[in-house]
């Protein structure tokens, strides 16, 4: 017994440690290498991902009594991802003006979001409203802590494997929507991108499926390209903060407008990826070119040269 509690209580500590000594030797070398903050930061950001999987399985499961796990399940756990980040990886998202609102009102709705890297994690963090839900690969639900808060707390899971299966997912998805007035949160480039300009990769037609299916608006989400805060091919992980489109901007791309698909049908799949996907790809590019960008960027230059 006395084994079974303290040898993962030693692997945490040594874990642990190893973590704050790469963090110390980051910020006190003189000219420290970019791996060793991309080791600090990627083993903090794990730790916070496994404290918050923690958090979740627990507060998902008290909420799962009180049936109200679809409506602040993810929702709480996500939020807490977003707290327990930015203090230890000192990463943030914002949100611009009006899009948090938007979000809110929207319900049911399928939210999609461009994928940039394992950091979207923190993006939805920022960005997840009540009562919502994110998709998933069937076999995270078999990783212990993680895979327990996403059983506990109403994930759709989706086999990829199977087309026949993930239609039945998608399907079932739909009718939990109207019944329980959720939103489904899905990243349609199903693979993230690691890319370091502003682009999208080909988007899948499962999230538009199953918004024509519920007869619920999309909404698309974009992230700016945050490559100057992670790169995972440079192996570069910096502290930072990055943008979540907002209602409206300077260039007035009405983003997380609503797409409505009332009346639509498997017909019209391909069109709406298409609208969707292309208002995406148009603020991904805005937000790469306007100021704000472009002077992060040359901080960026100054503090890598």
């Amino acid at each position: 017994m006395y084994a079974v509690v303290a040898y993962p209580l030693y692997g945490l500590a040594a874990y642990v440690a190893i973590m704050l000594l790469a963090f110390v030797g980051y910020n006190v070398l003189p000219s420290p290498p970019l791996l060793l903050g991309f080791i600090a930061r990627s083993m903090s950001a794990y730790l916070a991902l496994m404290i918050c999987a923690a958090y979740g399985t627990i507060a998902s499961g008290i909420l799962n009594l009180l049936d109200l796990h679809y409506k602040y399940g993810q929702w709480t756990t996500a939020r807490s991802f977003k707290y327990v980040g930015k203090i230890m990886m000192g990463v943030e998202f914002d949100i611009e003006p009006g899009g948090q609102e938007i979000l809110d009102k929207t319900k049911p709705a399928v939210i999609v979001a461009n994928h940039q890297t394992e950091l979207d994690i923190l993006m939805l963090g920022s960005l997840f409203p009540q009562s919502c839900s994110v998709t998933a690969k069937k076999s995270i639900a078999r990783i212990p802590l993680l895979g327990w808060y996403m059983l506990l707390s109403g994930t759709v899971f989706i086999d990829r494997a199977n087309r026949a299966q993930a239609m039945k997912a998608f399907e079932r998805a739909a009718k939990t929507m109207k019944e329980r007035q959720q939103s489904v949160f899905m990243f349609p480039e199903g693979t993230r991108s690691y890319s370091r300009e502003p682009m999208l990769l080909p988007f899948k037609k499962g999230a538009f499926h199953m918004a024509v299916q519920g007869q619920v608006p999309i909404i698309p989400a974009v992230a700016e390209n945050y490559s100057y805060i992670l790169d995972v091919k440079a192996r570069r992980f910096n502290a930072g903060r990055a943008r979540i489109r907002g209602k409206k901007t300077l260039h007035e791309c009405d983003l997380l407008r609503p797409i409505e698909t009332k009346g639509k049908t498997a017909a019209d799949v391909d069109a709406l990826l298409e609208e969707t996907r292309g208002v995406m790809l148009k603020a991904l590019h805005e937000m790469a070119q306007d100021n704000e960008s472009k002077m992060i960027s040359k901080v960026q230059e100054k503090k890598e040269s």
